[in-house]
């Protein structure tokens, strides 16, 4: 199964309202944005995070943020994370880069959400290029159990 179908599958288990959006490729936020009719700060990036050796999470990032590493840190206990390659983010996710989202990922991985994306809709990606889900924020991080934490710094 592609990444698209896995992740609208997942989206649609999850059963948890949303619109998918099919816009084709984007070259910024910006365009992103105005293609899915939401705001910059709306659209959630999912990245992909190395704690350790074969030890991943997810990091969830609204579009006009960007992670902050000593927070993460901190939150992690840990003093040492990196964004993996992009060949071993598509292994443990099934996703390549600028399609990666929680959603039927390969392995499930635990969520971490910065605290600022928590009581409004968001558009998020959905497996492949130029497609996202727009949802109720508070619903998907319940359903991927994210915690939610001040990880990120504005851009």
């Amino acid at each position: 199964m592609d990444g698209g179908t896995r992740a609208a599958q997942a989206l649609s288990d999850s059963g948890i309202e949303h619109t998918l959006t099919r816009h084709g490729r984007v070259g910024s936020l910006k365009e992103a944005a105005a293609a899915r009719g939401v705001e910059p700060r709306d659209i959630i990036k999912t990245l992909v995070v190395r704690r350790g050796q074969n030890d991943h999470l997810f990091v969830l990032v609204p579009g006009d943020r960007q992670i902050s590493w000593p927070k993460l840190r901190a939150l992690l206990d840990v003093n040492r994370i990196s964004l993996p390659d992009k060949e071993v983010a598509r292994e443990v996710t099934g996703y390549e880069r600028g399609t990666i989202t929680p959603f039927g990922s390969l392995t499930a991985l635990p969520v971490i959400a910065d605290e600022t994306i928590t009581g409004r809709t968001v558009s998020i990606g959905a497996g492949e290029h130029g497609v996202a889900a727009t949802l109720d924020a508070d619903k998907a991080l319940a359903h991927l159990g994210a915690e939610v934490a001040d990880v990120t710094d504005p851009i």
